[in-house]
């Protein structure tokens, strides 16, 4: 197929070069300096997003926040204007559910099909092909692009119409935030109670409490390792999405609330560009006391 893939950053570069790797001709956005092998592949570079629309079947995009979605999507030399009848756009990014649905309609009212696919997995998952994705859109255009999100992911669930694929990873952002929070918690508490919290984790990861965050985020967190597979700024926009969402539907998420006062904590002290583990930075400012002395 012929596909656009606008977004190669930490996640977007590797996700696109699977595709590449599968025999896809891939077309992306020049913009500043490519990904090295996306240079070095047959990947052919586009002026804008229209001209990557005119040119591919399927637009795939993976970038920030709502904002940078829209202004792809719909500014000057946006892909709206290079899209025909027939072709599909799928959002891999994180962003509103709300905005999702908007954004879904302007493209269908184009005789074009829109899913959003946004995934979980990490730098590590983009570059294994091991992403979780979470589909929301019709059931065709979903069978049609299956086979393309096999190559960036295993987990892949159709979850439901357009906005449900926003509305889980929102969810998948609660719950990963708040087993970091936790995580954070219990090795500063064993740190400080005077165990070795590296062989805390250890026992901790053959009982109930075991978990992945437990297994790799308590790790970085032991380990000082905070460079950013997820950052923390980018995690800070979700659980502001979770909120807002919240306070839409009028649901109270407290905890949720809990773990962006922390985040808004770190990225006060200039860590909103490190790992979103090194969360536990804000417990430890709280405590006066490092799980680990940096």
């Amino acid at each position: 197929m012929n596909i656009g893939f606008i977004g190669l950053g930490i996640m977007g570069a590797p996700m696109a070069l699977h595709l590449i790797n599968a025999g896809h001709q891939l077309y992306y956005v020049k913009r500043g300096k490519p990904h090295p092998d996306i240079a070095a592949s047959n990947a052919i570079g586009c002026a804008n997003g229209q001209e990557v629309a005119q040119q591919a079947d399927i637009v795939i995009l993976m970038l920030p926040d709502t904002p940078d979605v829209e202004a792809v999507l719909f500014g000057a030399d946006g892909v709206a204007e290079g899209l025909s009848a027939g072709k599909t756009v799928i959002d891999m990014s994180s962003i509103s559910p709300i905005e999702t649905k908007a954004f879904a309609g302007k493209i269908e009212a184009l005789g074009c099909d829109y899913l959003d696919a946004p995934v979980s997995g990490g730098e590590v998952g983009a570059k294994a092909a091991s992403l979780t994705i979470m589909v929301g859109g019709s059931d065709e255009a979903f069978a049609r692009v299956k086979p393309l999100l096999e190559r960036m992911g295993k987990n892949i669930t159709h979850v439901g119409g357009v906005g449900d694929g926003q509305t889980t990873k929102v969810a998948n952002q609660i719950i990963v935030a708040l087993n970091i929070a936790a995580v954070g918690e219990a090795l500063l508490f064993a740190s400080k109670a005077g165990a070795d919290p590296a062989k805390v984790r250890q026992a901790l990861m053959g009982g109930f409490a075991a978990s992945r965050v437990l297994e790799v985020h308590g790790e970085r967190m032991i380990q000082r390792t905070f460079k950013p597979g997820f950052r923390i700024a980018l995690h800070q926009k979700d659980l502001g999405l979770a909120l807002s969402g919240a306070r839409a539907i009028g649901v109270a998420l407290p905890q949720t609330a809990s773990a962006a006062q922390l985040m808004g904590a770190c990225a006060a002290n200039d860590w909103d560009q490190l790992d979103h583990s090194a969360l536990v930075k804000a417990l430890e400012l709280l405590a006066n006391h490092p799980v680990v002395a940096d």
